[in-house]
Formats: structure tokens, C-alpha cells, sequence
């Protein structure tokens, strides 16, 4: 069997409004899809940085991330920078984690309207 490597898992996903549990509920949805459609359990998870665009401030992310389990996780949360013309009501997820897919078998999870963000990569 392959030793597990660390990689990083990029994710995305839109709210329809800046609410706490809008914010709660498409980042726990998007926690689950990434751990999911990777085959992830929890202690696979080593960290995870989660971003949110400049117009949603009701609520941490982080806070969603630890109703899934991610209690014992390292979390940060942060915002990102206010491009103009950057999708609005956007949470960003970096997941880093030990696994043994190579690099080309990873799903990075873009949903809702992030959809958009990266039509380059299979989902």
C-alpha cells in the first residue's frame, strides 16, 4: 500500500444571502461533498483555512466546520481580498490532508454559482 501524502483540497461555494445559517449550511455542505467525493474520514483532515468574499460578515465559517466534526481540526478563518468584479457571497475552502490519490485524482469541489470559478477541473 502507498504511504498517504499531504495535499491540499480547494472547494467553493455561493450563499444567497448573508445570514449565519446560510453561511452554516452551504459550508457544512461543502465540507461533507469534499470529504465525500474524496473518501476522506476525519482523521485525514489536518487543517483547514476557509475564506469567505468581503460581503458575508454574519457568521464564521469555521463555526459550520465544527458542527461537522472538525472540533479537534486547526481552523482559520479570513477574508478575501475585495477584487472588483469577484463573485459575490463566496466561501473558499483549503483543506489539507493526508491521502494517497496522486494529484490528478483529487476532486476539488466547486458548487452553487462557484461553479464558475473553475470549469477547469473535474468535479
Amino acid at each position: 500500500m502507498t504511504s498517504p501524502l499531504v495535499r491540499a483540497l480547494r472547494g467553493a461555494t455561493t450563499c444567497v444571502k448573508d445570514t449565519p445559517e446560510e453561511i452554516s449550511s452551504v459550508t457544512r455542505e461543502l465540507i461533507q461533498t469534499m470529504m465525500e467525493r474524496n473518501g476522506l474520514v476525519h482523521d485525514d483532515v489536518i487543517s483547514v483555512l476557509l475564506t469567505t468574499s468581503p460581503d458575508l460578515t454574519s457568521s464564521f465559517p469555521a463555526a459550520a466546520a465544527r458542527e461537522v466534526g472538525f472540533g479537534d481540526v486547526p481552523l482559520m478563518c479570513a477574508s478575501e481580498i475585495n477584487v472588483p468584479g469577484a463573485m459575490a457571497r463566496c466561501v473558499r475552502i483549503m483543506m489539507h490532508v493526508y491521502t494517497t490519490r496522486e494529484r490528478n485524482e483529487l476532486h476539488h469541489i466547486y458548487l452553487r454559482d462557484a461553479r464558475s470559478l473553475r470549469d477547469d477541473l473535474p468535479g
